[in-house]
């Protein structure tokens, strides 16, 4: 499987860092299965930053041996599991220990969404049912050193 992880500079080894503020799925090293969500995100970071360059790295993962000897979180659509989760770590919480997590993005797209559940005004169902009509990209985070023993380098360009 070919993942994408868009950033500032060019990862040849990827790293766990803790993030600056609350993230879909915690603590990890972000990737996504989607070329062009990496790029918007590495536009995003460069101008965020102020940085000199948008990189887009490219990594190599066997996902099958990867998911079959470690711990892991597989969503496929955005649905009341996924929501407990990703509520969890935005809120700081740990929901779940695991090495890595696979599953939507909760995007700018779907922020108001989600704060209107955060905040009461949605019910879980109706979060879910409005989630689940948004065409959501995906990321495969890894949470941990051992998941990152599974991650090939292959190359990296500036956009």
């Amino acid at each position: 499987m070919i993942v994408y992880h868009g950033s500032d500079r060019k990862i040849e080894i990827p790293r766990i860092v803790e993030p600056n503020r609350a993230l879909d799925f915690g603590r990890g090293f972000y990737t996504t299965l989607n070329e062009a969500q990496a790029v918007d995100f590495a536009r995003k970071v460069k101008d965020r930053l102020h940085a000199a360059d948008a990189i887009v790295n490219v990594y190599e993962v066997d996902i099958e041996r990867m998911r079959s000897s470690l711990e892991n979180v597989w969503f496929t659509s955005p649905d009341e599991d996924w929501l407990d989760y990703v509520s969890a770590n935005r809120n700081g919480l740990t929901s779940r220990e695991c090495d890595f997590a696979f599953g939507p993005v909760a995007n700018d797209d779907v922020f108001r969404t989600f704060a209107a559940y955060q905040a009461g005004v949605l019910t879980k169902e109706e979060t879910v049912a409005r989630l689940k009509v948004k065409n959501l990209y995906n990321q495969l985070t890894f949470k941990s050193e051992k998941s990152l023993t599974f991650v090939k380098y292959l190359i990296a360009y500036s956009i």
